[in-house]
C-alpha cells in the first residue's frame, strides 16, 4: 500500500545535512527567567509565560538518538497546534500562539508528573507486557485471548510517573494516589479530560482514514485551573493505524500499517537496543533518517489533510529568535 501524499520526495543528500537542522537552541530572551531542555523541546520562561521550541531531536526508550530527523520539529508543532486548536471547547489547554512554525508559546503551567495514557487498542508496551504473560498494566486488567493490535472493549487508562530523568514507570490509579501525585477528585478530572480527547482524536483519525490506537496526554496547573499542556496526537505521542485492509490484516496475522514513531522503536531492537544498561546506541544511516522524516510528514498531510511546506533551514535560528521576540513585544 502506497502512503505517499503527494510532496516531493526529500532526500539527505540535498542541500540539507546534520549540521543545519535544528538540534539545540541557546537563546536569551528579554526577561527570561529560566530554560528546561527536554528530550524534544528547549523551552524557556518569560513571565507567566513558556516559549516552546520544537527541535529535530528524536527519542526512543527515553534516549535521544544521536541524528536529528528533517523537519521533525515543524511536523510536530504543527500537529499539536492543529490538535490543541481542534479541542480546545473540550479541555482548557496551554496554547497562545504558534508565532514560528517550529515554536508554541502558551501559559506557564505547573506541570503534573504524570503521562495519562489512553490504549484504544493492545499494542506497542501494553502488547510488550501482554506476550510475555501479564495481564494487567498499571491495575488495568486485560482480558485473554487477544491478538496483537485488537481493540480493547473500551479505552483503558495506563498512567506513568513523568521522569526528570531516565524511564518514565507505569503507575496504577492506587499507587498515584497514595504517593499523593495528584488528589482523588483531581485524578477523575484528569481521566475524564483524557477520554474526551481521545474520543475527538479517535473521531478525527477516523475522518482521516486513520485509527487512533494509544496516545498519552500531559496537565498542568495554571492558577489553581488543570489544563493540558505539551503536545497531543502527534507521532511521537500516539499510535496510528491505516484503517483501509485493518480488519484484514488483524485476522490474517499481520502486522499493521502504522503512522507512529514505533517503527523508529522497532528499528532500534531490531539493531539490539532497548535502552538498556549496557546497551550501545546504534548508527542511524541516512536511509533510515530519509524514511523517518517521510513518514513523519505523510502523518502531517494525513491528519491535517494540508500539505506540508518545507520551511528553509537558512538561518533557522535567527527566524526563531526575531518571531519570538516580536511576539513578545506584541504581548509582554
Amino acid at each position: 500500500m502506497c502512503l505517499c501524499s503527494g510532496f516531493l520526495w526529500y532526500s539527505t543528500q540535498e542541500a540539507l545535512n546534520q549540521t543545519t537542522m535544528l538540534k539545540d537552541t541557546q537563546y536569551t530572551f528579554p526577561g527570561q527567567t529560566g530554560v528546561y531542555r527536554g528530550k524534544v523541546r528547549d523551552t524557556y520562561t518569560v513571565g507567566n509565560l513558556f516559549i516552546s521550541i520544537a527541535t529535530d531531536r528524536i527519542s526512543a526508550f527515553d534516549h535521544i538518538l544521536p541524528k536529528p530527523i528533517p523537519y521533525k520539529g515543524q511536523v510536530l508543532n504543527q500537529i499539536a497546534a492543529h490538535f490543541m486548536r481542534a479541542c480546545e471547547t473540550l479541555v482548557p489547554n496551554w496554547l497562545l500562539d504558534t508565532p514560528d512554525p517550529n515554536v508554541t508559546i502558551g501559559y506557564k503551567a505547573r506541570p503534573i508528573k504524570l503521562e495519562v495514557v489512553v490504549r484504544g487498542y493492545l499494542a506497542g508496551h501494553a502488547w510488550r507486557v501482554y506476550k510475555a504473560g501479564g495481564r494487567a498494566l498499571c491495575g488495568v486488567t486485560m482480558p485473554d485471548g487477544m491478538r496483537e493490535g485488537e481493540r480493547f472493549s473500551n479505552p483503558i487508562i495506563t498512567p506513568a510517573t513523568k521522569a526528570e530523568e531516565g524511564h518514565d514507570e507505569d503507575i496504577s490509579e492506587e499507587a498515584l494516589l497514595d504517593q499523593k501525585i495528584v488528589k482523588r477528585d483531581e485524578w477523575k478530572q484528569l481521566k475524564r479530560f483524557a477520554l474526551a480527547l481521545f474520543y475527538q482524536g479517535t473521531k478525527m483519525a477516523r475522518d482521516r482514514g486513520l485509527i487512533l490506537v494509544d496516545t498519552k496526554y500531559e496537565f498542568g496547573k495554571y492558577k489553581d485551573e488543570i489544563m493540558l499542556i505539551d503536545e497531543i496526537h502527534t507521532p511521537d505521542s500516539s499510535r496510528y493505524y491505516v484503517q483501509e485492509g485493518y480488519r484484514e490484516r488483524l485476522e490474517s496475522g499481520e502486522q499493521q500499517v502504522q503512522l507512529s514513531k514505533e517503527f523508529v522503536r522497532e528499528w532500534l531492537m531490531s539493531q539490539g537496543f532497548q535502552g538498556l544498561e549496557g546497551q550501545t546506541m546504534p548508527e542511524m544511516p541516512d536511509s533510515f533518517i530519509d524514511s523517518v522524516s517521510h513518514k513523519y510528514i505523510d502523518l502531517y498531510e494525513k491528519l491535517t489533510s494540508r500539505n506540508f511546506v518545507k520551511n528553509p533551514y537558512d538561518n533557522i535560528e535567527d527566524r526563531i529568535y526575531n518571531n519570538v521576540i516580536n511576539f513578545l513585544k506584541r504581548h509582554v
